[in-house]
């Protein structure tokens, strides 16, 4: 298994990473009922070589994927092969991980213009009317 890297310098080390493998479902013929092509990839969220503001982040953004004990599992069956699930589970942790450690810039408040309410309320009133000719008061 290889390292994560996951930007800014950061590396996950390949033995903090636990891999599993199983039997995977769906099409595939004889080769799903002997080959055990999916593959879970593990990693424990204390033992990142993260600071604690960093683990905290990832614990709140990433807490679907993490169990009670504090384990983040991604798994992957999409292909016939193991080799290549793992690498795709492997793909997809990196990401999730850069993803979580990100910050997130603040978003500035901005209003909308007084030009494009008065646009908006000119399109109901536009709408409104071409519906009031539709109705059957002014049927002929």
């Amino acid at each position: 298994m290889r390292d994560l890297d996951l930007g800014d310098g950061i590396v996950v080390p390949a033995n903090l990473l636990r891999a599993a493998t199983s039997r995977a479902g769906g099409p595939g013929g004889q080769n799903v009922n002997k080959v055990e092509t999916r593959v879970t990839i593990e990693v424990d969220v204390d033992a990142l070589p993260l600071p604690d503001d960093r683990k905290a982040r990832i614990r709140e953004r990433l807490t679907g994927r993490i169990n009670k004990a504090g384990v983040l599992r991604v798994t992957s069956q999409a292909e016939r092969s193991q080799l290549a699930n793992r690498d795709r589970a492997l793909a997809r942790m990196e990401e999730l991980l850069a993803d979580a450690i990100a910050e997130q810039e603040t978003r500035k408040p901005t209003r909308v213009s007084r030009a494009q309410k008065q646009r908006r309320i000119e399109e109901k009133k536009r709408r409104a009317q071409t519906k009031k000719l539709r109705s059957a008061d002014y049927a002929d």
